[in-house]
């Protein structure tokens, strides 16, 4: 079943909805945000969701949250309308929003218990400000004074109250130092095996490359690709680089000279080949061919940020959605 489903989604942002203002738009014609967008999120998985500046994954974001409407098309989250049935989708789901503020005068305890209290649910405030990483001493001051990592900390705690079934997180690593950033990972981690999905929006590619079952990518409010990072990395045309421990005088001429491979350097120890995925094979018989012999060798395939460049590059927006 689908915990999320968009079916031919549009937003235009209009004059007469006062959002040019807030963008320092005054003279610009109207925007589309999100164009046609159409795509599924299965229950239970971590799904990455990617682009650029103004590519609109924050519209897309508020659409599943009701904040904004959209134009045309349908949306449906863990089986309710998403507009018609917002109450009853904001009860089942936990929101870590980018740029969570904090009411100063609160303390990080008072917080969360603010956010148990409003899902209805029977959270231990304890167990989940240790789950974060946040210390008893911190989570009894007032919140106004919270470095960012602690504050992403808290908003993180809130978003776990009532064991939602449902968890978006925008930017879940803003400002957490990497111990931060790995416990956030063990939480995602922990939260899918439980049951939950998790929609997982980050600028930080490595982030969502370690956790997430699928990605989609959008440019200019369209999505451009959907597929695990192992069928966007297939679809493709970046070279893999092999880097090979070889013993005895490699014929450099003869890997150059082969199909696929798109350059030979030596770094006095290692061979480093760039080339087709098809052409690995290749390169390690014309080594061998040749009287050498190759002891060892490694792969480092494409990241998803080489992955991510691909698809985006030369092709961002000047309007963030």
């Amino acid at each position: 079943m689908a915990a999320i489903e968009l079916n031919g989604v549009t937003k235009r942002f209009e004059d007469d909805e006062g959002v040019f203002e807030t963008l320092q738009l005054s003279s610009t014609p109207d925007v589309t945000a999100v164009n046609d967008l159409s795509f599924s999120v299965s229950e239970g998985e971590v799904f990455g969701f990617l682009g650029p500046n103004g590519a609109g994954k924050s519209t897309t974001i508020n659409m599943l949250l009701d904040f904004v409407r959209p134009t045309s098309g349908t949306i449906r989250v863990l089986g309710h309308d998403a507009q018609a049935e917002s109450v009853a989708v904001r009860r089942r789901t936990g929101v870590l929003p980018e740029g969570y503020d904090v009411y100063d005068r609160l303390t990080g305890r008072e917080h969360l218990e603010f956010a148990i209290e409003s899902k209805e649910a029977d959270d231990d405030p304890d167990e989940l400000l240790s789950r974060v990483g946040l210390d008893p001493e911190a989570a009894n001051r007032r919140a106004g004074g919270y470095s960012k990592g602690m504050t992403q900390r808290l908003a993180l705690a809130m978003a776990l109250a009532g064991s939602p079934d449902l968890l978006i997180l925008d930017e879940p690593s803003s400002g957490l130092d990497p111990a931060g950033a790995r416990e956030m990972r063990e939480i995602v981690r922990t939260e899918a095996e439980r049951g939950a999905t998790v929609f997982f929006s980050s600028h930080v590619l490595g982030q969502v490359e370690a956790v997430c079952d699928r990605v989609g990518i959008m440019r200019n409010g369209e999505l451009i690709a959907e597929d695990s990072i192992r069928g966007l990395r297939s679809r493709i045309e970046t070279d893999s680089v092999l880097r090979l421990d070889v013993d005895g005088n490699a014929d450099l001429a003869a890997v150059r000279a082969l199909d696929g491979v798109s350059s030979v350097e030596s770094d006095g120890e290692r061979l480093v080949v760039s080339c087709t995925d098809d052409a690995k094979t290749r390169v390690i018989e014309a080594i061998e061919s040749n009287g050498a012999t190759v002891a060892d060798f490694e792969t480092d395939t494409a990241s998803l940020e080489d992955i991510f460049i691909t698809y985006t590059e030369d092709k961002s927006s000047e309007v963030t959605a």
